[in-house]
């Protein structure tokens, strides 16, 4: 018998409606009277007449791109909280950089209807391998599994050997972090020969893919998966009935034609937009340049809010290699650290369950090693470096090309 973290994951539609009507007014007015970088954004919105979905798809769409510029115009949140830094438990940095603030209140990022339906709950000991510097993963998921009653050891990243062993020596059960790392864990366990006891993980930061789930299983582990962003914490998670992700209680989403703020019909693929209903942080139509669809009916497992496929890829060409965002400008930015680079061509592949990255540059040099250090420092990752004659990539405009299979 499936267990639900509470009521609403299983209202009636006509419930699930009469809440937006109620929260959204509600939600609307909160961001212009107390996020001033809100008021010019919803600027002639009467509060009270954005109570639909339908309603909602006639606002503006804020993009990070302005977000990131009214930050640093008015640092560091550029006036789309409620309340000032200070006023705030924890201030984080996301690549970009982006600023986000945090509360330690419970479940405050919403992550323990998502822990919860992965099974993890008292009694579980959950190694928590995403970081806790700088940027908020950490701390979202540390949140989410004090709110289930979980017990975490806040491991972070790196040390894969300390990790391995801490896992066996604490009896640890459940993982949280990349999906690819509790592999890494797993290997060197069996490397030095340890015996672990981890039965469930919950995953996001990467894509998880069909032969990294099966492998899990193939362990007797139970892997799961969410979406969720630094800005918006959990958008939406899989349950064990794995059909699509299914949205959270807290936020609504929107699939729009990319580019643009008009709704797609169900089922056809577009730009993420999510409408978060925390008052702290009252992001409205949010688009987070990820790609899904909506799916048609509720899952198999009784939760009965809307469901998407995914993570379907990017609206534009940033990719997310190694649990890292790599954006076009970064490549621009490379090409234009060296004068005798002409183009750059970033391409993700994978291998033995891991990413992979190809960095491709058109130049008449002929010593790739002398590159490796700006691949590094402006990518953020460490990749193969190759130099191609010139004129020989593609003429397509694409500057990553991310040939991974999502299944």
């Amino acid at each position: 018998m499936t267990s639900y973290y509470d009521a609403l994951e299983t209202r009636a539609p006509d419930e699930r409606v009469a809440a937006i009507a109620e929260a959204l007014p509600r939600q609307i007015a909160q961001a212009k009277s107390k996020a001033p970088a809100m008021v010019d954004l919803l600027a002639g919105v009467e509060a009270a007449e954005v109570d639909s979905r339908s309603a909602l798809a006639s606002l503006p769409v804020l993009r990070k791109t302005a977000l990131g510029a009214a930050q640093k115009a008015a640092p560091p949140f550029g006036g789309y909280t409620a309340q000032a830094a200070a006023g705030f438990e924890h201030v984080f940095q996301s690549p970009g950089p982006i600023y986000e603030p945090g509360r330690t209140a419970k479940d405050w990022w919403r992550f323990a209807r998502f822990l919860h339906a992965a099974g993890i709950g008292p009694g579980d000991i959950v190694q928590n391998c995403f970081s806790y510097h700088m940027t908020p993963a950490g701390m979202m998921f540390e949140n989410g599994a004090h709110a289930v009653g979980a017990t975490v050891f806040p491991a972070g990243t790196g040390q894969t050997e300390l990790q391995a062993r801490a896992a066996h020596d604490l009896g640890v059960t459940a993982y949280a972090g990349t999906p690819d790392y509790l592999k890494a864990i797993i290997d060197k366990a069996d490397e030095i020969g340890l015996e672990l006891k981890i039965a469930r993980a919950a995953v996001s930061g990467g894509a998880l893919f069909p032969s990294l789930r099966q492998g899990y299983a193939d362990r007797g582990i139970a892997c799961l998966q969410c979406y969720a962003t630094a800005d918006l914490g959990l958008i939406a998670y899989e349950s064990a009935a794995m059909e699509g992700m299914i949205v959270d209680e807290s936020v609504i989403v929107e699939i729009v034609t990319p580019g643009t703020g008009t709704p797609v019909a169900d089922g056809d693929v577009g730009e993420v937009l999510v409408t978060t209903l925390n008052p702290d942080y009252p992001l409205i139509r949010f688009a987070t340049g990820d790609l899904s669809a909506v799916m048609p009916g509720t899952s198999p497992c009784g939760r009965t809010n809307m469901r998407i496929k995914g993570w379907m890829g990017r609206a534009d060409q940033t990719a997310k290699i190694k649990g890292m965002f790599v954006r076009p400008e970064q490549v621009a930015d490379l090409v234009a650290r060296h004068a005798e680079v002409t183009k750059a061509r970033v391409t993700v592949t994978r291998k033995d369950e891991r990413d992979v990255m190809l960095v491709q540059l058109e130049t008449e040099a002929s010593d790739a090693g002398a590159y490796e250090g700006s691949v590094a420092e402006v990518l953020k990752l460490k990749g193969e470096v190759a130099l191609v004659p010139m004129g020989s990539l593609p003429n397509d405009g694409k500057v990553i090309d991310d040939q991974r299979e999502y299944g």
